[in-house]
């Protein structure tokens, strides 16, 4: 590879021991063969043949214009600034001897009167001490990307053992979670059927209290219904219930009431038992609940009454607390105001009913041991298949990583997991290659996605140089953001601009060793600046 201080001194070389070949004015040297003086010149278009004097006679001849390489006569010809020691070009035949020094020789205005001055070996020292300075850079970080490439392998390596090397701990931890299931399972079906055993042993208590409690009905019940007290309930006893006619429809008929006593005029207690199993669910008790005892206010609790009418409407005694209006909101509409509070609702009787039976009593010491050693089981087993769990995504997360694209030799690999930051005047912008992009207002607000990681996105021959993140947030009335990442050769890892080029579409750049090209011997700019 040739080294940069050697090219320098061979372009400065150059513009001292160079002969310039001789050909006609603008033409270049390229071009040199289709100008040969003393024969008939044929336009580059190949559409006809003129005489070579003929040749920039300031008259348009040739319609691609290629007759007056040197003159202004043809709207689409170009001139050939030769530049000797700087780069040669072409200006459109229109800036010829316009007044104005388009080329750094000052061939452009040779007739035109203007002063210009030959710049191009300043130039040309110029661009030489720049190019010289992106080789030293472009040189240093190819070294460095040698580097990546290298730590880069290593830590493929060392992923890939461990990636084997957690398999193996997910085949113990598999067998290991087998092992335990079989134990909790285990454990769980005495536990299971010594719960049931004491779930059944309470329901069956539950069911005996509650038949006693239903025995105590009927005979209350019986009781009630028995006006005489002699022992029966006739027909005109039960007739004053009228709630137990079957057909509601408020005529409760003696031979309706007969029916519900079996065909029989009166029944004892015992035949009551099986008349009560069908009125027991209709029957309203005439007995009045004990109201409860009245809550006395200490004298210091009374408040005296607000600056309104209430002590006008009220006496003084008998001014409604708001707890009291409250309760009589729930009263039914034929019961006294303010002397009785309202029986339980039904709810509130089921409650009662459940806490009359109690609560299901304390597991046995047998139970309780069983219980005991199931659930300890269950928690072996359940850590155990979250370690499974945890290992499984270890496997997924480096088999990701294992198989991404970071470049034709993994280069790009030190990026992963990363993060960058850039700060403007309004916003931090924080770039994760191969996550997301992300846009932060710098004086406090939420974070805007810019765009999760698409794709390597850069021209064919060169695809590693620019990222596409899409499917950012959505832009008021517009598209989804994205960002598209310009990835330039440089010693440092940095986000240096940000810009939108157009509506919710950013455009970044980032420099990075990663896509240093290896120093070449610049062969085509020797060339640009032998040719004069």
């Amino acid at each position: 590879m040739m080294s940069c201080q050697y090219l320098l001194l061979l372009l400065l070389s150059v513009g001292v021991s160079a002969v310039e070949v001789q050909r006609p004015r603008g033409v270049p040297l390229s071009k040199r063969q289709f100008y040969e003086e003393g024969n008939p010149f044929t336009c580059l278009d190949g559409s006809r043949t003129i005489p070579f004097d003929r040749v920039n006679d300031d008259y348009c001849d040739c319609q691609d214009g290629s007759d007056e390489p040197g003159t202004a006569a043809c709207p689409n010809g170009s001139f050939h600034c030769t530049n000797a020691g700087f780069r040669p070009g072409f200006i459109p035949s229109s800036r010829i001897n316009d007044g104005i020094c388009d080329c750094c020789d000052t061939t452009d205005e040779y007739n035109s009167g203007a002063a210009c001055q030959n710049t191009c070996r300043e130039m040309g020292r110029k661009e030489r001490e720049s190019m010289q300075k992106m080789a030293e850079i472009a040189k240093e970080g190819f070294m460095l990307k040698q580097q990546l490439i290298q730590e880069s392998k290593r830590g493929l390596e060392d992923k890939k053992a461990k990636h084997a090397d957690i398999e193996v701990s997910k085949n113990e931890l598999e067998k290991t979670v087998e092992a335990l299931r079989t134990v909790k399972e285990t454990a769980e079906q005495p536990e299971k059927e010594a719960k049931e055993r004491h779930l059944k042993a309470w329901e069956d208590q539950k069911a005996l209290i509650q038949m006693e409690k239903d025995k105590a009905r009927m005979a209350e019940v019986f009781l009630e219904l028995d006006d005489d007290a002699d022992g029966f309930v006739s027909v005109a006893e039960l007739l004053s219930h009228s709630e137990l006619d079957s057909a509601s429809d408020d005529s409760f008929t003696e031979a309706e009431a007969q029916g519900l006593l079996g065909g029989v005029d009166q029944v004892d207690s015992v035949a009551f038992e099986s008349i009560w199993h069908v009125i027991k669910e209709k029957y309203i008790s005439e007995a009045i609940p004990e109201p409860p005892a009245p809550v006395e206010t200490p004298p210091e609790e009374i408040r005296e009454p607000e600056s309104d009418n209430d002590s006008e409407l009220y006496p003084e005694e008998d001014i409604p607390d708001e707890e009291e209006d409250d309760e009589e909101e729930d009263e039914d509409d034929d019961t006294d105001d303010g002397d009785f509070k309202s029986p339980p609702t039904t709810q509130t009787q089921e409650k009662k009913d459940d806490d009359d039976e109690g609560t299901m009593p304390t597991y046995d010491q047998e139970t309780q041991s069983l219980i005991d050693a199931a659930q300890k089981a269950r928690d072996a087993f359940e850590e155990a298949e979250k370690a499974l769990r945890e290992v499984d995504d270890q496997i997924k997360n480096l088999e990701k990583e294992i198989s991404f694209d970071f470049g034709p030799t993994a280069e790009f690999a030190y990026l992963y997991s990363q993060c960058y930051e850039l700060t403007t005047s309004e916003y931090i912008y924080r770039l994760c290659p191969f996550n997301r992009v992300s846009q932060k207002p710098k004086f406090g607000g939420s974070e805007t996605n810019l765009g999760s990681w698409g794709q390597w996105a850069g021209p064919e021959d060169n695809i590693y140089s620019v990222m596409k993140y899409d499917h950012g947030t959505g832009c008021w009335q517009g598209p989804n953001r994205s960002t598209t990442i310009k990835v330039t050769c440089g010693k440092e890892t940095v986000l240096v601009s940000t810009s939108e080029p157009s509506r919710c579409e950013y455009l970044m750049e980032f420099i990075s060793p990663a896509v240093c090209q290896e120093p070449s011997t610049l062969d085509s700019a020797l060339h640009d600046h032998t040719e004069l």
